[in-house]
Parts: structure tokens; sequence; C-alpha cells
């Protein structure tokens, strides 16, 4: 029995003049855009935070209006065929759609009736079923040892993968993936990606924030701007280079080599092509083989990008602000995962903590934050603030201007309440959403009201930032820095769980390695990330600053160089 349908010549996806208004909005949501995808082609949409971005995906098989209350001007258009001629669930042989949301893809079974679920609804034979489990878990990276575990007992990470993994199996001819990375570990992160774009003859779209190691194989790029319109559309290295200046002006993500370039060409040495990677950006001055002059001038520009990415100097002698002491560490209703961990985070520390998905990063953060009582052991310290995967977990209020008035201390006045929330929805770009309910937002934008919510207050000296990045764009991220770095200054503490490795080298002084039922490693964050094996072990992978740091250090002065020049 065939799982694809015959793809006809023209073009795979199509939105003609297509727009789409929720309802009550005073403005589309998305559109007018006239987009083609065609087929065999990997496409990647960018966008900031609230562009439309995911709102597009979803009328790509009519979920919006469908099931999505909302209206749909123009046309849409699916294999030839108008996408509204057929409900939904018609489109499912046809398109394997990964929400943002892991759970809006899961049902809460064992992950291989996850994994089933799709090939079962065919009535495919039950041997071809088991096989393409078998290969799907494989080719994913999903443990053998997680087969008979329900996906509600899996981390937020690990879900994200079973998730994938249920919507590859389906081998659909359009595969459509929204953020698909966002919480994975970079191992098993860059193992998607080759996943992702190794298939022959499939078609891909794609909305990923992590760049690097995914867009040398993009064909495409197409960028919305704030209003959900096209601002940009074509090849990335054109687009890298060449519209690099109205990306950032949008907050818009580009991969790390786009920074190096850009300091490159400011120093007149910049690659004839434009790179994709820093290795690539880095390819034309061979420290053996460059003329000695370009490799002087490049010098400057490389040490300039690399300073960007250095981390924050330490706090010395500080006293530990929170300590666990041979701990047990569980996660609610679930089984001891880390034993007789040993912690300390002190006054003013910015900690980081790397560790694959499902090595008990969250758990040990909740641990730290006193919200998990331990099955062993002991904590010392006060109860610290925590940011969880899901933002939605912290919204209490009906609308955003109320969910940051309640962070305030009780006993500010009013008009002081007033004042600074105001100031806060300007700063985190939300004034526009002030009388929206906080579920009415983008997944981005919920990303920024929680982070906002907690890093205004003052009553927790520690704060626990759990993937804090996953789903903001470059704007949002660089402002989220900015607060940490703030929140440093006035003595805050904060540990930061993060898969993001350039963010971590650059935030945190120190970190920690979890994995393997308890803390593989702690120290000095530059150190750790050299560490090739440990980060093999970890399934973690080196920052992309790193492979110019290795230049500068090949290209450091030498007296014979010296001599030349």
């Amino acid at each position: 029995m065939s799982t694809s349908a015959p793809l006809p010549p023209e073009s795979v996806a199509e939105w003609r003049e297509a727009e789409v208004v929720y309802p009550f909005a005073k403005r589309p949501a998305v559109g007018p855009v006239d987009l083609s995808i065609r087929q065999g082609e990997r496409v990647l949409l960018l966008g900031p935070s609230g562009s439309g971005k995911s709102t597009l995906l979803l009328t790509l098989t009519g979920l919006i209006p469908d099931s999505i209350p909302a209206e749909v001007r123009g046309e849409v258009r699916l294999f030839g065929a108008g996408v509204l001629m057929r409900k939904p669930w018609v489109w499912a042989r046809h398109v394997a759609q990964y929400f943002q949301d892991a759970d809006q893809t899961l049902c809460g079974m064992r992950v291989e009736d996850e994994l089933a679920f799709a090939l079962e609804n065919r009535a495919l034979p039950s041997e071809r079923i088991a096989q393409a489990v078998a290969d799907t878990m494989r080719k994913v990276g999903v443990p053998e040892e997680w087969r008979h575990r329900r996906s509600t007992q899996l981390s937020g990470g690990e879900r994200q993968l079973v998730a994938l993994a249920a919507v590859l199996i389906q081998e659909a001819p359009l595969f459509v993936a929204d953020e698909p990375t966002a919480h994975l570990a970079p191992e098993a992160a860059g193992r998607l990606h080759a996943l992702l774009t190794s298939e022959d003859g499939r078609t891909i779209l794609i909305v990923d924030h992590r760049l690097d190691g995914l867009i040398e194989s993009i064909d495409r790029m197409i960028v919305l701007g704030h209003d959900g319109t096209v601002i940009a559309e074509g090849e990335p290295r054109r687009i890298f280079r060449e519209e690099r200046a109205l990306l950032l002006s949008h907050g818009i993500w580009c991969p790390a080599a786009s920074a190096l370039d850009a300091e490159l060409m400011r120093a007149g040495v910049a690659a004839p092509s434009a790179p994709l990677s820093v290795a690539e950006a880095l390819a034309h001055l061979d420290p053996e083989s460059a003329p000695s002059h370009r490799i002087e001038r490049a010098r400057s520009a490389v040490a300039a990008f690399v300073a960007s990415a250095k981390p924050s100097t330490a706090a010395r002698d500080a006293p530990a602000l929170v300590q666990l002491l041979q701990a047990d560490c569980a996660p609610f209703l679930g089984p001891t995962v880390l034993r007789g961990v040993d912690l300390a985070i002190h006054e003013g520390e910015i900690l980081g903590i790397l560790g694959r998905n499902g090595a008990g990063k969250s758990t040990l953060g909740l641990s730290l934050a006193g919200l998990l009582p331990l099955k062993g052991g002991v904590r010392e310290g006060p109860p610290g603030g925590y940011a969880f995967q899901r933002p939605e977990s912290q919204f209490t209020a009906g609308t955003v201007r109320e969910e940051l008035l309640t962070a305030w201390p009780k006993r500010m006045s009013g008009e002081e309440k007033g004042a600074r929330t105001d100031a806060a929805l300007e700063a985190w770009g939300l004034a526009h959403l002030s009388a929206s309910h906080p579920f009415e937002l983008s997944q981005g934008q919920k990303r920024k009201l929680a982070l906002a919510s907690l890093t205004l207050s003052d009553r927790w000296p520690l704060l626990v930032l759990d993937e804090p990045m996953a789903g903001l764009d470059a704007h949002g991220a660089a402002l989220l820095t900015q607060e940490i770095l703030a929140l440093r200054e006035k003595g805050r503490t904060v540990a930061l769980i993060t898969h993001d490795m350039d963010l971590a080298l650059k935030l945190c002084p120190r970190t920690i390695v979890v994995g393997e039922g308890g803390i593989l490693a702690d120290g000095a964050t530059e150190e750790l990330m050299n560490d090739t094996p440990l980060l093999a072990r970890a399934g973690l992978a080196e920052p992309a600053c790193l492979a110019a740091v290795r230049w500068l250090e090949a290209v450091a002065p030498r007296p014979e160089r010296i001599a030349a020049c």
C-alpha cells in the first residue's frame, strides 16, 4: 500500500494573496503573501516572533480555519488542489506536520504506540508497522529502552524527539516542521537536521531558529517581517550577506558565520562567497598558505567576533546561596534520576547546566529552586523562581499587562507599578499585545512574557531558567541576555539550563554537565567546551565560535611572521 500520493509537476504548496485574520484582531496575523514550494525543495521560513510563521503553516492543511477559527483570505493550494476542498485529516497521508508544541502531536501512549499510530490508521500490516517503528527509532535516535514508556513520563526534549519520530515515520511527500529542534540537545538536533535534509525527493518546509548545522542544506529561504509579509526571499548565501542589515533590524536570527563574515568584510578580507559556517568563513585564510598581510588584517576581525562570545567574569569568593548535599533528585511521581549530587551555586553567579535530553537537567533545576522535594540528601538556601520550558505553566492573569503587574513587589505603589509595567512591555516588544490574553500570543511572545514576569520580580534571589531561548527571535534573545547580565550586576543568581552552547559560553563562567545519573563535570565553561571526549559523552557539541578561536591560536604572532611583515 502506497504511503504517498503522486506529485504533480507544479508547486507542491502555494499561497496566493493569502492572509489570515483571527477573530477580533485589528490586522491580519500574516499576509497577504504569494508563495510557492516546489517539489523536492528544502525551504526555511524565518521571521521575528509574532510574524505569522506558525499561522502560515497551519493554513497548509486547513487546520486554519477548520479547527482554529480565523478568516483565510486569498487561496491556499496543496498538490494542485484547494486546501479547503478536503478536511485536514484527508491531507495527513500527503503532509506530515510537526507542531511547535510536541504535545499537540503526542497522545500520551507508550512510545512505540505513538510511532505506530499514524500507520495503524492506514491499516498497514502489523509486520510492516513494527519494522517501520524499529527503523525510525534507530534513525531518529530514540533509545530502545523508551519503547514501553509513556510519552507523558518523558522530559520536554524527549517528548520532542518522540514527536518528531512519530511525524517522520509517516514518510509523506511533504514534511512541515515548526521549531523541531527547540528543545533538543546538540547531538540530537544535528542528527535530526541531517535526517530532515537527506531524504531524496521529499519536500521540506521548516521553521527553525537553530540555523548552524541546518542552513547548509537549505535550498531557499522565505523571510517574513513584523507585519507578516515577505521581506526577503532567495538562496541563503545571498540573503545572509546582502540582506543582513534587514534581518537584524527585524530581530531575525542569522548563523554565527554571518557575524564573522560582517567583521571580515569590514576588514576587506571576507570570503568570495558568503559563508554558512565559521569554518567556511575562514577557509580562504589558511594560516599556512594565505598571504601574511591578509592574515594580519583578518586577525583583528576574528578577534572582535570571538570577543563577543567570551564568558563573563566569574564572581570570586562569593558565598554559596544554595547547596545540594548528597542529593537524590527525582521528577514528580517519578523514579530517582540523579544520585549523590553535591552542588553549590554562589551569590551573583550565572551557572550553566548542560546535558543531553533526559539527563535530568530540569529535575536538577527544580531541586535547586526548591520546587521538588529531594528523595535523599539535603538542600540548603532560600527558594528560587523557575522559568518552565512551557511558558503557559506560569500564566495566571487574564491579560499580558495584568501578568506583569502581578510580578512587582506588593510594597510598590500602583502608580509606580503601572509606569514600570508600561516600560517593561515596551522593552520586551509586547506593548501592542498588552490587552491580549497570554494564551493568544505566539510561542515566542509567550516566552518573552514568562521571562519578563519572572525577571521583573525581586522576590527570588535565585532564578532557574529552563531553555529560556527556545522560540525567541534574535531580538528577544539579545534582550534576555542583557537582562541576565543585569540580574548578575544586582547580585541575583541565575542557573541557566540550555542546549545553546554559544549562549552558555557567552554568559556562564562556570558550567556543569549532567549525565549518567549525576554530574559528569563541573568547571570553567571554556575548558569544558574544549573537552571533546566529554562533549561526545554528554551528547553535546562545541560552540560555533571555537573554530575561530582555534584559527586565532594558529595565527598567533611568531618572530618569523613579524619579521616578514
